[in-house]
């Protein structure tokens, strides 16, 4: 049985899909992006918790939303405590919040083989924070969670299907390894879609 769509989440989407596709450039969905993430962040317990289970993982990432055209998508990602993401090379654009937790995030040059270069020094973002990405020069994102004891829990939109792309994801000593985003959601909570949206939003 799919997850009913959260009231917070469902304006969410319906906005994000309606920016995207009427804004003129990158930078003008980053710039309105940012505010509409900031506005569901703010929006209390809205995650459901069958999306925010790490199951004794080091990480889970859950996609909350398909586009049925691959323009974006909106996913959840679940770190348990001190874990980390693999760094990866990151092709699209990005609007990333920190839901729930403590999340350090640094971004690196990705170059040939060489160890990962910081392009600017980690920032600590709590629960609330917004940022935005925009790919340059095969550039990626490295994500901590910053507590050791608590799990953290932070909210993307990826302008395209971030589970359909197959990345570079580089170790600290600058060895490679190819890397896709496989999704954690179980049979009975697929993605929500543009139906499941389509349905009223009650303000």
């Amino acid at each position: 049985m799919t997850q009913p769509v959260p009231e917070a989440l469902k304006r969410f989407i319906w906005d994000i899909q309606s920016m995207v596709e009427l804004a003129d450039s990158d930078r003008e969905i980053l710039m309105i992006g940012q505010d509409l993430m900031t506005r569901l962040l703010a929006a209390g317990n809205w995650l459901p918790g069958i999306f925010a289970q790490a199951e004794g993982a080091p990480w889970r990432q859950y996609q909350l939303y398909a586009d049925g055209m691959e323009r974006f998508c909106v996913v959840a990602t679940v770190l348990a405590a001190g874990a980390h993401m693999p760094l990866c090379q990151e092709p699209v654009w990005e609007i990333f919040g920190v839901l729930r937790g403590g999340i350090s995030r640094q971004r690196f040059a990705l170059e040939g083989g060489a160890p990962p270069a910081p392009r600017a020094p980690a920032r600590l973002l709590g629960a609330g924070t917004v940022e935005t990405f925009s790919p340059k020069g095969g550039d990626g994102l490295s994500i901590i969670n910053a507590s050791g004891s608590e799990p953290a829990i932070a909210i993307h939109v990826y302008g395209g299907e971030i589970g359909g792309l197959a990345r570079k994801a580089v170790t600290p000593d600058g060895r490679e390894e190819a890397f896709t985003t496989v999704y954690a959601n179980p049979p009975t909570a697929p993605a929500y879609d543009i139906l499941t949206i389509q349905t009223q939003i009650v303000d």
